[in-house]
């Protein structure tokens, strides 16, 4: 296919592109041009939030990973218009209306259209991208793990681990998680470009447990970590915040039912497949060795991970 990604130099655009690559897919990325493009694609620099130019080209499939203001979704589908077989949206779960139900599907209610947040930017994405007037599709994707992560959950759990010693490691162990790894969601849209509707694409809840994560994650990173198990009420009461001091976890309850309990049955119909979670780690980690500094993170998101001196007080280490 010949195939135009809009982004394509970070994380899931990032990795979308080298996938189609390696398919042997003929890929252009649109994108500023601010980092070194994937070895393979043609880019195009332009900026999407004034006039985006997309030159003279024709595509089978346009895949759209922009999460900010979704003006920027529907100018792109417009301009796009008659010019592509097929569009894809990167959406998220989190356009459904909170706090919702367990084993929400994709007709699940959604949030309000003028939610300020960024459930309202992904919703208002999706009802842009009609702009587009042929056969979409809303990849609305959970929690996103693998190598080239930016928003940082998963590299700071590894990174905590490999420093070592003493470690809060949230409960309860069995706790299930949803999640995918890019390159599954990336494969899952190439697969399904021509596609249309809603999918939620997340692994099934259960796919791997908080207790296996941090356990896996711990062995790969040097077996340094004395993972010490804490209730969730304890960690609560200390004034820790969940998802963004402890990274992916979410303590039982409402919140946690609505991050890692939704049906993905459409999505596993459809051909659905997510590797092991030890696979995510060790290729995560062998990314993260590989970079000279800090592994790179988003500025519009909340910045992630637990103050040390928070964590040894919830310990008691003095």
């Amino acid at each position: 296919m010949r195939i135009l990604i809009l982004g394509g130099s970070g994380f899931v655009g990032r990795v979308l592109a080298a996938e189609a690559v390696a398919a042997g897919h003929q890929v252009t990325v649109f994108n500023r041009g601010q980092r070194d493009p994937v070895p393979g694609v043609t880019t195009l620099v332009g900026d999407r939030l004034a006039d985006p130019d997309f030159g003279p080209g024709t595509w089978d499939a346009v895949i759209d990973t922009w999460s900010a203001e979704a003006s920027a979704v529907g100018t792109a589908a417009a301009a796009l218009s008659g010019r592509a077989g097929h569009f894809t949206y990167v959406s998220s779960r989190s356009v459904y209306l909170w706090p919702g139900t367990a084993r929400m599907t994709e007709d699940a209610p959604l949030a309000p259209l003028d939610d300020p947040g960024y459930a309202g930017d992904k919703l208002r994405g999706e009802r842009a991208a009609s702009a587009f007037g042929g056969p979409v599709m809303f990849a609305r994707a959970g929690l996103i793990l693998g190598p080239h992560e930016d928003v940082g959950r998963l590299p700071w759990w590894l990174d905590r681990l490999h420093r070592g010693g003493p470690t809060l490691a949230p409960g309860p162990r069995d706790l299930p998680l949803q999640y995918i790894d890019v390159r599954d969601l990336a494969l899952f849209i190439l697969a399904t470009a021509g596609v249309e509707g809603a999918f939620n694409l997340v692994s099934p809840s259960g796919h791997t447990t908080m207790g296996e994560l941090l356990e896996t994650a711990a062995e790969v990173t040097g077996g340094r970590a004395e993972l010490r198990w804490t209730d969730p009420e304890a960690i609560l009461a200390a004034g820790v915040e969940p998802w963004t001091d402890l990274p992916i976890w979410l303590p039982p309850g409402e919140g946690h039912d609505f991050m890692h309990r939704g049906d993905v049955s459409k999505a596993v119909a459809a051909g659905l497949r997510c590797r092991p979670i030890r696979e995510t780690v060790e290729d995560t980690w062998a990314w993260r060795r590989s970079l000279p500094g800090a592994a790179p993170k988003r500025t519009d998101r909340p910045r992630v991970g637990l103050d040390p001196q928070v964590e040894a007080k919830l310990l008691g280490i003095s």
